[in-house]
C-alpha cells in the first residue's frame, strides 16, 4: 500500500506553523484543538464557527449540533442539507 494511504492510528499536531508533525498523546491533541478554538473565538467571536449537519442524521444527532452551535460555541450559524 503506497505511503499516503497509510491510515492514521496516532494524532499528530504541529508545535508552530513550522514545525513538522510529531506524534502526540490523544490528550494534548484535544487540548490544542480546543485552545485553538478559544483563541478563534476570542479574537473574532462567535461568528467564526459555523457547523453543517446532515439531513441523514437522526433528529438526536442534528438537535445535539445546533446545541453544540448554540450553546457552546454561541453561534447561530448551523445549516443542514434538508432542502435537496
Amino acid at each position: 500500500m503506497p505511503k499516503e494511504y497509510v491510515r492514521l492510528t496516532t494524532p499528530l499536531v504541529r508545535d508552530n506553523r513550522q514545525s513538522p508533525l510529531r506524534p502526540a498523546t490523544w490528550d494534548e491533541a484535544l487540548d490544542k484543538v480546543a485552545a485553538g478554538l478559544k483563541a478563534a473565538g476570542a479574537a473574532h467571536g462567535p461568528k467564526t464557527y459555523g457547523i453543517f449537519s446532515c439531513s441523514r442524521s437522526t433528529n438526536e444527532v442534528n438537535f445535539a449540533a445546533q446545541k453544540l452551535s448554540r450553546v457552546v460555541l454561541g453561534s447561530n450559524n448551523i445549516d443542514s442539507c434538508n432542502r435537496t
